[in-house]
């Protein structure tokens, strides 16, 4: 007789093949628990085992199957007015659009994904993702967005780190030399 993995258990096995690199194994166990828990019409832990299974195929580097399982996931989360997991959920989907070089699509998803952090108060990953934009705008040639993009993210943040402190003195410079003339 085969026993029966609950999603829970699928989910923990999932985190720990995760944190041992091992993510194939990872994703495939993400996907495992995400259909567990559609059987039992538990719709936002779906959505979640698939964004979590989609950050595990862009780790092992197959971004078709990333894209494939984040799909429709903001929707389910903005339907159930989860802010914060509708932006990251549209950040995820950045990436796997950006991973299969659906470049102005990964723009767009990025934006979106920085506009419902900013409603979420989210600043820490709004930063992450702006960054995300940043560099996806300045791969396209759009280097005044990429700059505005950055800048948006920095000028955010509660805590900068110092790093972060000191790209941001750096963007604000040529609004100071214009002041200044």
């Amino acid at each position: 007789m085969s026993e029966l993995v609950s999603p829970m258990q699928l989910a923990k096995e999932a985190r720990q093949a995760y944190q041992q690199g091992d993510y194939l194994a990872a994703a495939s166990a993400f996907e495992a628990a995400a259909q567990g828990y559609q059987t039992v019409d538990d719709h936002l832990n779906v959505a979640e085992m698939s964004n979590n299974s989609s950050v595990a195929y862009l780790q092992a580097g197959d971004g078709d199957s990333a894209l494939r399982v984040v799909q429709g996931t903001p929707d389910i989360f903005s339907a159930a007015g989860d802010l914060l997991r509708q932006g990251m959920a549209l950040g995820n989907l950045g990436a796997a659009l950006e991973a299969v070089a659906r470049l102005d699509d990964a723009i767009q998803a990025y934006q979106q994904s920085a506009d419902v952090l900013k409603q979420a108060n989210e600043t820490q990953m709004r930063a992450s993702v702006l960054q995300s934009l940043s560099a996806l705008q300045l791969k396209t040639g759009h280097q005044m967005e990429a700059l505005a993009s950055m800048q948006a993210g920095l000028d955010g943040l509660k805590k900068p780190s110092p790093k972060q402190r000191a790209l941001r003195k750096l963007l604000n410079l040529p609004s100071k030399v214009i002041k200044g003339s």
